[in-house]
């Protein structure tokens, strides 16, 4: 399974995205299924309603509802992490939204993302040592 970003369904849902054809590109070359978590949900939703309108996030959400991506379930447990993970990374800020693709990255036991958010993502470390992969950025698609 391969993580997916915010950043990285915003730039599939806008053509005038910066990112765009590159997502695209990667999109179409996956062999293994996308997994995010709700508050990526949450947070892509509400960035695509307000830039894009509410027929782009019915999309998105629709795009879900036939298979376009699994969701993974945060849980009681994962909040002490969270909590850490936004204290250590305080001077980026960290979101909650990042914080969940990290809970993520250390639960599936690799850190293979799509995200145009190569900052963050470069400096976020999982199981708190190990990078993520950004695959939207020359990284291999292949596991």
């Amino acid at each position: 399974m391969i993580i997916a970003d915010t950043g990285f369904w915003l730039a599939l849902a806008s053509p005038s995205d910066t990112h765009h054809h590159r997502a695209l590109r990667v999109y179409r070359l996956l062999t293994e299924p996308l997994v995010t978590t709700w508050p990526v949900v949450t947070e892509t939703c509400h960035l695509l309603l307000a830039r894009r309108g509410v027929e782009s996030q019915r999309r998105f959400l629709a795009g879900y509802s036939r298979g376009a991506f699994e969701l993974f379930s945060l849980a009681d447990k994962h909040m002490p992490r969270i909590v850490e993970l936004i204290d250590e990374y305080a001077d980026l800020p960290m979101d909650l939204a990042d914080a969940s693709l990290v809970i993520l990255a250390e639960s599936l036991g690799h850190g293979r993302i799509l995200s145009t958010d190569c900052r963050d993502f470069h400096t976020y470390r999982w199981k708190r040592r190990k990078p993520f992969e950004n695959l939207l950025f020359g990284a291999s698609l292949t596991p």
